[in-house]
C-alpha cells in the first residue's frame, strides 16, 4: 500500500530526516510525506510520529496502487 500524508507548513530538511521511508515535497503551504506502508502498525507509527514532532496532519489518504 502506499500512502500520502499532508501536514501543515514546510518541513526542514532535519523534520523530513525523521521520516527515512518516505519522499516528501512542499505543495503550496502543506509539506506532503508519501511511501509505501507494509501495514497498519507502520501507518499509526508514522501518525504518532508526527504528533510526537507538533505536526498538524491536514490529510491522509491510500493511494492507488
Amino acid at each position: 500500500m502506499r500512502y500520502e500524508i499532508r501536514v501543515d507548513g514546510q518541513l526542514s530538511e532535519t523534520l523530513a530526516e525523521a521520516f527515512p521511508e518516505l519522499g516528501h515535497v512542499v505543495m503550496a503551504g502543506q509539506t506532503v510525506l508519501f511511501g509505501p506502508v507494509v501495514d497498519e502498525a507502520q501507518l499509526y507509527g508514522l501518525l504518532a510520529r508526527c504528533q510526537s514532532l507538533g505536526l498538524r496532519v491536514v490529510e491522509m489518504r491510500q493511494l492507488p496502487d
